[in-house]
């Protein structure tokens, strides 16, 4: 819960600023960093995916990018890079957060799935789904969350937010030691969360899956 209410405070905060919040969306594409970085970033003739997945990808990301171009009433102060690297628990649940280094001011739907996308990872790793003690993690941060904002908006802006987090933990460059099917089921998670134009909590595993 620590790490929700975390998000729920300072995503409370917000700035009138329409043409930075465009800017952070074209940033989430387009940044070296960020989703067209990570695709050219994969080695090429990968075993478990191709070049038309990634023009896919890239194609739908930046379909979305002109839908977050609307949404500038959103922004908010934000971690920017918040996965649990950048979270240093004291005792019990007192944490610090380091390295904010993208910038104060973004989407909220960022910090959500730059954390959440963890609970599917290790999920994936563990269960070969989401699933257990990872599927009530993740369920229960997302239900925190948006039962303290009432932020029902963030589900249909956070699917290229996953996008992003999903490429990164299925990249065989950050995290080389990966089985072959997880990172087949990322990478659909991925690109079936791209296509939907609600995000649906309870159709984490369809996305996985492929279905």
């Amino acid at each position: 819960m620590a790490l929700s209410e975390y998000l729920v405070e300072i995503h409370n905060i917000k700035r009138e600023a329409p043409l930075l919040y465009v800017r952070r969306a074209r940033e989430l594409v387009g940044h070296g960093e960020c989703i067209m970085g990570l695709l050219d970033s994969y080695p090429s003739e990968l075993d478990f995916v191709g070049e038309s997945y990634f023009l896919d990808v890239e194609r739908d990301c930046v379909v979305w990018r002109w839908h977050l171009k609307r949404m500038g009433h959103r922004l908010s102060q934000i971690h920017g890079d918040f996965h649990p690297w950048n979270v240093l628990f004291r005792e019990g649940v007192d944490f610090t957060v380091l390295d904010r280094s993208r910038g104060e001011w973004g989407e909220p739907a960022d910090d959500v799935a730059a954390m959440t996308i963890n609970y599917v990872f290790y999920s994936l790793q563990k269960y070969g789904k989401l699933a257990g003690v990872f599927e009530r993690l993740f369920r229960f941060f997302w239900a925190n969350y948006l039962r303290k904002t009432g932020d029902q908006e963030i589900l249909e802006v956070v699917q290229p937010f996953y996008a992003w987090r999903g490429l990164v933990v299925a990249s065989p460059v950050w995290y080389p030691n990966l089985k072959r099917e997880v990172r087949v089921r990322l990478l659909n998670f991925v690109k079936n969360v791209l296509k939907c134009e609600r995000f649906d909590l309870d159709s984490v595993n369809s996305y996985i899956d492929g279905a």
